[in-house]
């Protein structure tokens, strides 16, 4: 029992990388994925029967392992992705969420929501057809959303007589688009997914290659450094108020830190009243804290009696974030109803909810070509643009780029009360 215990602690412990997945039609993106839960032993043997099974029963000679992700009877019947499917897999060094995202442009708000999260983005890319428009506008949303890691996985190489001179031509295409677009890492690797050649497994055809595999790549990316630690926010989710004897007196503002880190003794200040006071302890359940630090739930106590309710946020005193009500973001549309110009809506920011009117759309993009559109002021379902909104108060937050966390807001429709947008601020 000691050791089952002490191998439950080693695997709640252990790193979580996020990643999605991204490439144009049939560029093999289930299938990769299907392969990286097979060679690295993440299939239970009843899916592994349930997937033979739909094999046979589509006539194939051998095991489809894209049908792992595939979920949807629709996608299975068109052979292609079009929810985001999310599998769950852990390997001796990390645990993983992948979401196997879309590549249709329809599918653009699936993709959105699937990656907005992820510390990596992996992008395929066919090597047979090379640097696609579907390939600029996936590398366009990673840059979008800011997702620290991009890996480009020039897959099919099986098809080119594992050929260098065609990654290198494909890693010279995309060079170009990622030197237009604010990419922060960006790695190439030669793959074949059905063969499972540089997945989990050096590739024995592919001896001019000399980079990492796929899994080692995923299982050694730093990404505890993609973390803000310097600028302290902690958005209130809730006041603690415990009705007995004992914590009478307790008073705590708990929430989940966006950014950051947080000691007993630190001067920090509540937006937005702008009142300052000094953190008195920092507790869990059932312990306090010397620190604290993003991504962790906590609940601060402060030295000073201060009126903070939810939707407040408790910043550093010297380093705080920016406050205003008219904010300028980019966004993708979700909604099937078109955005109106003027309209009323929900922010919904961190933990804060406020009215909101679309005043000005800035420009829209055309994510394929790369290029602003400033006449079009229309904006439909999966289009990109940039607006302008007013807030009925005052908005604390950080430019996307510095915090993805206090960066990010939706938009609520107020009379569906459905998610209509996701939106990037833009705030130097």
């Amino acid at each position: 029992m000691e050791d089952i215990a002490t191998q439950s602690a080693g695997y709640l412990d252990m790193e979580l990388l996020r990643f999605t997945t991204a490439g144009s039609v049939d560029d093999g993106k289930s299938t990769l994925i299907g392969r990286l839960l097979f060679d690295s032993k993440a299939i239970f043997e009843d899916q592994m029967e349930a997937i033979e099974r739909a094999s046979l029963s589509k006539g194939e000679e051998n095991v489809n392992l894209a049908l792992l992700t595939d979920g949807l009877r629709s996608e299975r019947e068109q052979g292609i992705t079009i929810d985001v499917a999310y599998r769950y897999f852990a390997t001796p060094k990390r645990k993983f969420i992948i979401a196997d995202t879309p590549g249709h442009i329809q599918y653009t708000r699936n993709m959105v929501t699937g990656a907005s999260t992820a510390n990596a983005a992996i992008i395929l890319v066919d090597a047979r057809h090379g640097v696609l428009e579907q390939t600029r506008r996936h590398a366009y949303i990673a840059s979008l959303l800011q997702i620290p890691h991009v890996i480009v996985c020039i897959n099919k190489m099986d098809l080119e007589d594992y050929k260098e001179e065609v990654f290198e031509k494909i890693v010279k295409d995309f060079e170009a688009i990622s030197a237009k677009l604010s990419l922060i890492d960006v790695r190439f690797i030669p793959i074949s997914a059905l063969n499972g050649d540089n997945v989990v497994d050096r590739s024995v055809n592919m001896g001019w290659y000399q980079g990492p595999t796929l899994m080692y790549l995923l299982e050694h990316l730093p990404i505890t450094t993609d973390l803000n630690f310097s600028d302290q926010r902690l958005p209130v989710q809730y006041v603690i108020r415990p009705q007995s004897d004992e914590y009478h007196d307790y008073r705590g503002y708990a929430g989940r830190i966006a950014s950051g880190v947080f000691k007993p003794g630190d001067k920090v200040k509540v937006l937005p009243s702008g009142l300052t006071s000094t953190i008195k302890s920092i507790d869990t359940l059932g312990e306090s804290l010397d620190k604290a630090f993003a991504p962790q739930s906590i609940s601060l106590t402060l030295d000073d009696d201060i009126d903070i309710s939810r939707g407040d946020m408790i910043v550093g005193e010297e380093n705080a974030p920016k406050v205003a009500q008219e904010i300028t973001m980019k966004i993708c549309w979700l909604s099937e109803n078109p955005m109106v110009l003027g309209g009323k809506y929900t922010l919904r920011h961190t933990t804060k909810e406020i009215r909101c009117i679309i005043k000005d759309v800035n420009y829209k993009m055309d994510i394929n070509k790369l290029e602003k559109i400033h006449d079009d002021k229309q904006i439909s379902l999966n289009e990109i643009a940039e607006v302008t909104v007013k807030t009925t108060q005052p908005v604390f937050f950080d430019d996307y780029k510095r915090n993805r966390f206090t960066g990010n807001v939706v938009l609520i429709d107020e009379g569906t009360h459905n998610t209509v947008c996701a939106g990037m601020i833009v705030a130097e």
